[in-house]
């Protein structure tokens, strides 16, 4: 995600709209080795749709799993899917045939959809530290609390505001004036790496948008996920005995995890995007790969790993496919 790399002045740029931008994999990379690069990345998307996949699967076949830290799970996984599918046509086509162009309007469409499956991630990641704050701090009450139409409810919310609140991106980008130069920092859309590419006399509105727009959804999101693990803790001292507290916090083990290879890339990026212009290309490069392809391909193996219910499930499930072969 960093700034486009360019030596010419656009402070003096007439109206124009480039009917077709270029993107960038890696740079200093030919296209022989971006063939070669793209064997990892192959390998994350495979495991991410393979894995997010079978956590919804299993969880739907498994009447046991059907509780509300499984729902949860269940959301973050089709996220992860909608997030890795985002990005996989233009950064496999990128990297396989070359192919560099994009359309100016696909290109806005593929931008507005990786910033919405973005703040559904953090708004999911916030839902799960609550579900286990309930579960912890309320275990008695935890089902009536959490009931499928609750559920339901923060599902559709989280959804309405990712839409809603991202919504004016694309067209507060239509109407910037950009210059000859069309060429992105990587190989898809982010509203920065665009926004970047006009007239910079124009894009005050759009930088302080993404500003507000950041700090009302993952700002706050992480604030809470902090505030929830701060209550959990209390609780968890409360209980006495040691190995009583140790059990019961093995229970958000998976879900740190998944907070914490979310939101510290996506910290990392904002950071290099908002201060780092002198730092070389390769750097942006990699933390934005890292932010958008690595979480959804290790959530699923951490809650696979961590998760004892899930882990039952999968061992079922692979024990009736081998008895049927």
């Amino acid at each position: 995600m960093g700034a486009p790399q360019e030596n010419v002045s656009r402070t003096n740029c007439s109206f124009y709209q480039p009917s077709v931008l270029l993107m960038t994999g890696i740079p200093g990379m030919g296209t022989i080795q971006h063939r070669l690069v793209s064997i990892p990345f192959c390998l994350f998307y495979l495991i991410a749709f393979l894995g997010n996949g079978t956590i919804l699967f299993i969880i739907r076949r498994t009447p046991s799993l059907h509780e509300p830290m499984h729902y949860f799970l269940s959301m973050l996984a089709a996220v992860d899917l909608g997030m890795a599918a985002c990005t996989l046509p233009t950064t496999l086509g990128l990297f396989w045939f070359d192919i560099r162009e994009i359309g100016f309007d696909a290109c806005l469409t593929q931008m507005y959809l990786i910033h919405v499956f973005s703040v559904l991630e953090s708004s999911v990641l916030l839902a799960m530290a609550f579900d286990r704050f309930v579960a912890i701090a309320r275990p008695l009450r935890y089902k009536a609390i959490l009931t499928k139409a609750t559920i339901v409810k923060i599902g559709l919310a989280m959804l309405l505001r990712s839409a809603v609140s991202l919504l004016p991106l694309p067209f507060l980008l239509k109407r910037l004036s950009y210059c000859k130069n069309n060429s992105l920092s990587h190989s898809f859309c982010f509203h920065p790496d665009v926004m970047k590419l006009a007239n910079p006399d124009d894009i005050t509105i759009n930088v302080l948008y993404g500003l507000v727009v950041i700090v009302t959804t993952a700002g706050i999101d992480s604030v809470f996920i902090v505030l929830s693990y701060l209550l959990i803790i209390r609780t968890v001292v409360s209980l006495g005995a040691t190995g009583k507290c140790w059990k019961t916090l093995n229970t958000c083990v998976s879900h740190i995890c998944a907070v914490l290879i979310f939101f510290i890339p996506m910290i990392g990026l904002s950071m290099i995007h908002r201060f780092g212009q002198t730092l070389p290309p390769i750097v942006s490069t990699v933390v934005a790969y890292v932010y958008l392809i690595v979480p959804p391909a290790l959530n699923p193996i951490i809650y696979s790993i961590k998760s004892k219910p899930i882990r039952k499930a999968l061992y079922r499930m692979l024990l009736w496919k081998m008895e049927t072969i």
